[in-house]
């Protein structure tokens, strides 16, 4: 392999790398001064953090130019969510790791480690600035937009860690998967996704947020929030039809 291909193979990482290294950090400075942080204080921020995320998808869902598509894959992408118990799937890689790496008294699907560890998967790795600047990243090398991300995701982290404990940190396992295999594969999907194609797959993350936020960080309504990431995929495939046929 030359220099020159070894560069630009480093560079298609970059971003996703920073990304990690943001939330693990929050994670941390969340875990070690949680603590100081008074328990209404942490349910106001969580609370917060669940305003913002709802706002976010709604606006995300405004880029839709065809709601109907959005609901179709919404409709799909649960049925395959369902079928591939990818919610259960979650939360056994959540049980799995704490049982490996950390010890409390609360274990199972409801506890506080793996609700951490899902609501920070879905958050980091469901939006448009994932989708876009993991393309840029793995296409130019041009990783300023997952390093805003980061920044936001950064912060983030120090709220969830502070109030949802050690799980938080463990999400960036799924970051560097997702993000990187985006990057990598960006050149592929270049040539594949339109304009229109993802604006229909933003709008449907955006549905997917106002799902977390409802579920997960306000507490209002228990949603397998994690069902319904195939619409992700289901979006812009309705797009490609619609377009060919």
């Amino acid at each position: 392999m030359k220099t020159s291909e070894i560069l630009v193979y480093k560079g298609t990482m970059t971003g996703t790398i920073i990304n990690v290294i943001a939330v693990l950090l929050g994670g941390v400075i969340g875990l070690l001064f949680g603590s100081r942080i008074p328990e209404r204080f942490k349910s106001t921020i969580v609370a917060g953090l669940g305003l913002f995320t709802a706002a976010m998808g709604l606006q995300m869902f405004l880029n839709s130019e065809n709601p109907l598509i959005v609901l179709g894959a919404l409709l799909i992408g649960a049925l395959l969510g369902e079928w591939w118990k990818i919610e259960d799937g979650m939360q056994a890689l959540g049980q799995f790791l704490e049982k490996r790496f950390y010890r409390d008294e609360e274990v199972g699907s409801g506890s506080r480690f793996v609700r951490g560890f899902m609501v920070a998967s879905l958050l980091y790795c469901v939006g448009p600035m994932t989708i876009l600047g993991s393309i840029q990243d793995g296409l130019t090398g041009d990783y300023n937009l997952l390093a805003v991300k980061s920044t936001l995701d950064g912060f983030a982290s120090i709220a969830f860690a502070s109030t949802l404990g050690v799980g938080v940190l463990f999400s960036s396992l799924v970051v560097f998967v997702f993000q990187g295999g985006i990057s990598l594969m960006a050149g592929q999907l270049s040539a594949i996704i339109s304009d229109p194609m993802l604006n229909e797959m933003t709008a449907a993350g955006g549905v997917i947020l106002l799902g977390l936020a409802i579920s997960n960080l306000l507490e209002m309504k228990k949603i397998r929030v994690g069902n319904f990431l195939p619409a992700l995929i289901i979006a812009p495939l309705i797009v490609w039809a619609l377009e060919k046929f």
